[in-house]
């Protein structure tokens, strides 16, 4: 096709170089939004929320108006999956967009130098001129100190405290009195207040749904001095779920069975058993501590709305991980890489971009929220980011997709249950191999669609021995195209 250009002024032309100058420093726009200033943007990041947790996915009993309403209005991705179930990596890997075999933090032992020279997505934006906020948990370690790249901090020394927590705010120590989650939101909607038109991003981690734990420096954790234990509830809340019947999924009740790594003998560990298995008051008390955070997300978008800033505001919420409710017996050890830990929630709500109500099905991962956002906020970016941007998911493009995803994990010493079970695995579509790296022997090979509970180990059955060398091979490339290393 040819183009013929009549009679261009020396205003016109000044005008053109100048915009082609400015387009090599940013990535085009697309779509409806396009001659609109760039959306600012807003992640809510919920500590240990599973994808189910929500009333839009059918919980019988769970209350989350705000949430629901974001996924009415949005993108509800159906298989949204962490990278790495595990709290201090997945947020590493949701800030820079790259494995935690790449950026480094892949355990929750201090890595506080390392975690200041993270590449995150904040940094670009701040340097294009953006007022980039952080409030809540940074979790790599117990430094609050402000990190590169982010213009407003409010941050909680290692998990935090529930009730009267102590903050780091922009470099100085205080000590608020409330409940965290009300108390980071009180920030929150002052820091989008005070916007004046800037574009702004949002990043706020929310210590629920975690229990009121400290953090050591070794990664262990204990009780925090003068907090109430476990999992606390703002005080409006305790109690709203005290009668409510927890749901279970099949695999919560039976024995465990053809998971050699899980059922170890190991000293001083106790059998896997109903006693090892997340009991009825955790949950309960973990989904009323998720009430103060609908009532957050409720909050931010009024303020949204109050500032006229909603409907050029993309808003993302997600969580690090799942946890287990009893599945395969187990509580807290949610390391592993079932289905209950790695899949999260994964809602986008960006009306220029996204059709209201949208159920993507395609296999998403955290490593691609930070391209996603880079590329909205039309800033460029010199860094190798490992995740892909899902504006072509999020705007209904026929686009090629991943058919596979790797999850990884690096072992610690926090669960003894858990411990030398460090592993590389891939899901498909339709299957999970899981390579345990230090027990040979021991891995495991899921059908995902005759088997959806993860019940039956097919490793070492005809149809597994006949699935295992295709899915050896695809975790092969997978772990050379991510870069990654296996440990000496």
């Amino acid at each position: 096709m040819k183009y013929r250009i009549k009679r261009i002024s020396p205003l016109v032309s000044f005008l053109v170089v100048v915009l082609a100058i400015a387009g090599c420093a940013t990535v085009p726009p697309r779509g409806p939004a396009a001659d609109a200033r760039p959306p600012n943007i807003v992640v809510v990041l919920v500590d240990d929320l599973r994808w189910d947790d929500l009333g839009i996915e059918g919980h019988p009993f769970v209350e989350t108006p705000a949430i629901d309403r974001l996924a009415r209005e949005g993108a509800r991705f159906r298989n949204a999956f962490a990278t790495t179930p595990l709290c201090s990596p997945s947020r590493a890997t949701i800030l820079t967009g790259q494995y935690a075999h790449t950026n480094g933090i892949v355990d929750n032992t201090a890595r506080d130098a390392a975690s200041h020279q993270l590449q995150t997505f904040a940094l670009p934006l701040a340097a294009a001129g953006w007022r980039t906020g952080f409030f809540g948990k940074w979790h790599m370690g117990n430094d609050d100190s402000p990190r590169p790249g982010f213009t407003r901090w409010v941050a909680m020394r290692g998990q935090g405290e529930a009730s009267d927590p102590q903050f780091n705010i922009d470099g100085t120590r205080v000590h608020q009195r409330g409940y965290v989650t009300d108390l980071l939101t009180d920030h929150v909607v002052d820091f989008v207040r005070g916007s004046s038109g800037q574009p702004f991003m949002v990043f706020l981690a929310h210590k629920a749904l975690h229990p009121n734990v400290v953090q050591r420096d070794d990664g262990s954790t204990g009780a925090v001095a003068g907090q109430p234990e476990g999992f606390v509830p703002a005080p409006r809340h305790q109690g709203r779920y005290a009668n409510a019947v927890v749901p279970r999924r099949p695999n919560a009740g039976p024995p465990v069975a053809g998971k050699p790594a899980l059922l170890r003998a190991i000293d001083g560990v106790a059998p896997l058993g109903p006693g090892t298995a997340t009991p009825d008051q955790d949950v309960r008390a973990r989904l009323e501590m998720l009430l103060a955070v609908d009532e957050s997300l409720a909050r931010i978008v009024q303020a949204l709305e109050e500032s006229g800033e909603l409907a050029r505001t993309a808003i993302f919420l997600t969580s690090d991980h799942g946890y287990f409710y009893g599945e395969h017996q187990l509580n807290e050890e949610r390391r592993l890489a079932y289905e209950e830990t790695i899949r999260i929630p994964l809602i986008v709500r960006y009306p220029p971009r996204v059709a209201a109500g949208a159920t993507p099905v395609a296999m998403v991962q955290t490593i691609d929220l930070a391209p996603t956002i880079l590329e909205l906020a039309r800033v460029a970016d010199p860094v190798e980011r490992q995740g892909r941007s899902l504006l072509p998911l999020l705007g209904g493009d026929e686009v090629p997709w991943r058919q596979s995803i790797l999850v990884e994990y690096r072992s610690d010493t926090v669960f003894p249950r858990i411990r030398d079970m460090g592993y590389q695995a891939v899901r498909t579509g339709r299957h999970k191999y899981i390579h345990y790296l230090e027990l040979p022997g021991m891995d495991e090979l899921y059908d995902l669609e005759a088997d959806p509970y993860e019940m039956s180990n097919l490793i070492g059955k005809p149809q597994g021995q006949a699935l295992l060398p295709a899915l050896q091979a695809e975790l092969a490339r997978l772990q050379q195209q991510s870069g990654y290393v296996p440990p000496p």
